[in-house]
């Protein structure tokens, strides 16, 4: 996937950052990005633009948006970062709240959402495995695809972070700023909705 163009400032194409500055814990990597830092900026994009890149493309289905959605993150996020403090919560919650509320403005901003051939679908994170560790086929992951788009926005993006960015609970929880037994509860759930309509479509 090529990255999207990114903010003025940061050229992706600049040297790797040192490997001083990558072996320093994320929290002081932030502090310095917080000062000022273009460099600590730019290895803290490397390290988080694909995962925001996938997040943004399966909630929209839209490429070319998803690269246009993702560079706005980090304008915003570079735009704000100063103001940034560590409360517990991992830098990464802070860029997908980001991206949610960015989401969220665009689908209100576009009366249909677009589906995406499912042959130009990024393959799901190999690192977790489907509900009930299920193997699908073509025909079943295209009509899950069809399904998750219409859950409300919420459980979409409990299914992406849990399935594509194969996220714990407890990471979900602080994305979403729900407590966790709120997060399994919403699971449960979602996977439940989830059986009843394929179910449905399988019947159709």
């Amino acid at each position: 996937m090529a990255k999207p163009d990114v903010y003025d400032g940061v050229n992706p194409d600049e040297e790797p950052s040192s490997p001083d500055l990558e072996a320093l814990p994320e929290d002081q990597i932030i502090e310095r990005a917080s000062a000022g830092d273009t460099e600590a900026f730019t290895l803290l994009y490397e390290r988080y633009v694909n995962r925001i890149y996938n997040y943004i493309y399966y909630r929209t289905g839209n490429p070319t948006e998803a690269e246009d959605l993702t560079s706005r993150v980090f304008h915003r996020a570079l735009n704000h970062i100063a103001h940034y403090h560590n409360r517990g919560v991992p830098f990464s919650a802070w860029l997908y709240r980001i991206a949610h509320n960015l989401v969220a403005n665009w689908h209100r901003d576009n009366s249909r959402r677009n589906e995406v051939p499912l042959e130009d679908q990024p393959s799901l994170a190999t690192r977790t495995e489907l509900p009930e560790h299920t193997l699908v086929t073509n025909q079943e992951l295209e009509n899950l695809l069809k399904v998750i788009r219409r859950l409300p926005a919420e459980r979409q993006q409990l299914l992406i972070l849990k399935f594509v960015e194969g996220m714990s609970n407890a990471e979900i929880a602080a994305i979403m700023m729900r407590s966790e037994g709120a997060i399994k509860s919403l699971y449960h759930r979602t996977l439940l909705t989830l059986r009843d309509q394929i179910n449905g479509l399988e019947e159709e």
